[in-house]
């Protein structure tokens, strides 16, 4: 599923981002591109920034939860 529209990201991308080491969202903005439009794809990237890495002890999200 597309997350990002303008920038064409899909759900995929942003997990498999996450598995290589993008920890924050600025590390996927970065990456990706992400939310560097009209930045309406933030709220989803946030969630699924914080679902797929929110177990791991070296993920910001983790330390924020």
């Amino acid at each position: 599923m597309y997350v990002c529209v303008c920038h064409a990201v899909t759900s995929r991308q942003i997990a498999v981002t996450i598995a290589q080491g993008a920890t924050t969202f600025k590390a996927l903005r970065d990456e990706l591109g992400v939310a560097t439009c009209c930045g309406k794809c933030s709220k989803d990237v946030r969630s699924m920034l914080h679902k797929e890495c929110g177990g791991r002890d070296g993920c910001a999200c983790a330390r924020a939860a």
